[in-house]
């Protein structure tokens, strides 16, 4: 960071991670200047700025959270030529804009997307797409949530959709999966950090039912969870509409979602059966890791928000959705091309370039890579530490001590029971018998009491513990004594000095 030119606030350096750039904030600027591309966001007096060239930016979407701010048509056209993405998101989960690489379009695969109820095309689609959803709830509802029940319910759900006869019975078939499937969601429970559950409400802490009390829906969430599912699937649909866009395809006419003005219907349908995969990566992050307190506020209807750092970094997601949502938009294309009496060509698949790759031999498309988690916290405290950790530095040792006091505790309890008593009693008794019956006589001459403090007793130090036990018959705890200078009774000393290494004459 540095002071800005009026010697006020600071500015940081905006750098893609994984190819993402996402702005929030107030002033938000975007233009092009000398053919780089200038980026500015921030709150008050902290800003943050980039400038990308044409080469080397690693630039692939460029986000922006909110509506306050400017974005010059040079830039849109900047973002355009570099096949860079442009997308606009809420907090809450709606996308408000989005613009990708100019394609030509394809009147004929329209024609016959928007024909496809008519040809057939629609309900066959919309059975591929619920099979592959519920495949993929099944899936997390065993491998994730560990609800074998659940999961056999949904892929008798799952069995049915093959018989549909209608896309509406397939709507029904769907809604009895997913009212199965979130039900097993409902008493999950989320971990924040100790310190901070004083702040955090009780609703938050499980997950609950996925339709907010506020709207009856998904909309408007009310706990942290929903509130991350609403903007991840934000970030899905988004790259639904960019592949819609690039194969020709118009995102609006779908064939699962009804058409409604306020709603890309295709690029809905598109993102359904990559759903389970987003509910995979939430799910495997909030049982793994604490959620932080900071990362969310409560408006005054109690609808949660996502706050701006912690959407910046769910962003960084979005090249894993884009990766697995290609394979499913080009098999729709592929879907409602077949349905043309004379297709000139094979489709182009300019999402995945599986064509190229058949050509020339090549390996198919790997999968979508894993999507980067947020930042893992300390369980007590909050704070950020290494990812194969649990607690930081601080806390680990505060941990220690009180599960030490507490094994103390413990110890105390169980040495008081009548057997724990028993075994003292009859110990106590053993090594007094063995204290009558030593012959102070049978000691070697040489084993004098200051030939044991002065050489053997310092060399016992090296000497383990569980050997000192075994060999003389004393509990662990006498053993250790006896290592830390304490000294025992003199029929134990001949054994402890051929353990010490020392024989007769102290050598």
């Amino acid at each position: 960071m540095y002071m800005d030119k009026n010697g006020s606030g600071s500015k940081s350096v905006i750098a893609p991670q994984h190819g993402v750039v996402t702005l929030f904030g107030y002033g938000v600027q975007v233009r092009v200047d000398r053919g780089h591309l200038l980026i500015e966001d921030g709150i008050g007096a902290a800003r943050r700025h980039a400038r990308f060239p044409r080469v080397g930016h690693g630039l692939r979407r460029l986000v922006v959270i909110g509506s306050d701010g400017m974005v010059s048509l040079a830039a849109l056209r900047w973002l355009a030529d570099q096949d860079a993405a442009f997308v606009m998101l809420e907090r809450d989960g709606s996308v408000l804009a989005t613009t990708g690489p100019v394609r030509s379009s394809d009147a004929k695969l329209r024609r016959a997307q928007a024909l496809a109820h008519h040809s057939g095309a629609a309900l066959r689609v919309t059975r591929e797409l619920i099979s592959q959803k519920l495949a993929g709830q099944e899936r997390v509802a065993r491998n994730n949530l560990l609800d074998c029940r659940i999961a056999d319910t949904i892929a008798q759900f799952r069995s049915e959709v093959a018989n549909a006869d209608s896309i509406s019975t397939a709507r029904l078939i769907e809604s009895q999966g997913a009212a199965a499937y979130w039900s097993a969601w409902h008493d999950l429970p989320i971990n924040f950090p100790k310190n901070s559950l004083r702040r955090v409400p009780d609703h938050w802490r499980v997950f609950g039912t996925r339709k907010s009390p506020l709207t009856g829906s998904a909309r408007l969430a009310a706990s942290p969870p929903n509130a991350i599912l609403n903007y991840l699937y934000a970030l899905l649909e988004s790259e639904a509409r960019l592949a819609a866009a690039a194969l020709g395809l118009d995102p609006g006419l779908g064939v699962l979602h009804l058409d409604t003005t306020a709603r890309d219907s295709l690029a809905c349908d598109l993102m359904e059966p990559v759903r389970p995969q987003v509910d995979a990566y939430l799910l495997d992050w909030i049982t793994r890791q604490p959620l932080h307190r900071e990362w969310f506020f409560e408006e005054r209807d109690g609808n949660c928000r996502l706050m701006a750092p912690f959407a910046n970094r769910l962003s960084e997601t979005m090249p894993t959705w884009g990766r697995a949502v290609a394979p499913v938009a080009e098999w729709v294309a592929r879907a409602f091309w077949s349905t043309l009496r004379k297709p000139d060509a094979p489709l182009a698949t300019r999402l995945t370039q599986t064509n190229k790759r058949q050509a020339k031999g090549a390996p198919p498309l790997p999968s979508a890579p894993h999507a980067p988690r947020p930042q893992t916290l300390c369980r007590d405290c909050g704070k950020n530490i290494a990812a194969a950790h649990t607690h930081c530095s601080k806390c680990s040792i505060e941990g220690a001590t009180e599960r030490l006091v507490s094994a103390a505790r413990v110890g105390r309890v169980a040495a008081q029971t009548p057997e724990a008593l028993a075994k003292q009693a009859d110990s106590q008794r053993r090594h007094s018998r063995a204290r009558s019956a030593w012959d102070e006589s049978s000691q070697p001459a040489w084993l004098t009491p200051e030939l044991f403090s002065r050489k053997i007793q310092s060399l016992l130090a090296d000497v383990p513990t569980s050997v000192i036990q075994s060999r003389i018959g004393v509990s662990r705890w006498y053993a250790s004594r006896i290592r830390q200078g304490y000294q025992p009774h003199p029929r134990h000393w001949e054994i402890l000095a051929k353990l010490a290494g020392v024989s007769a004459g102290g050598q």
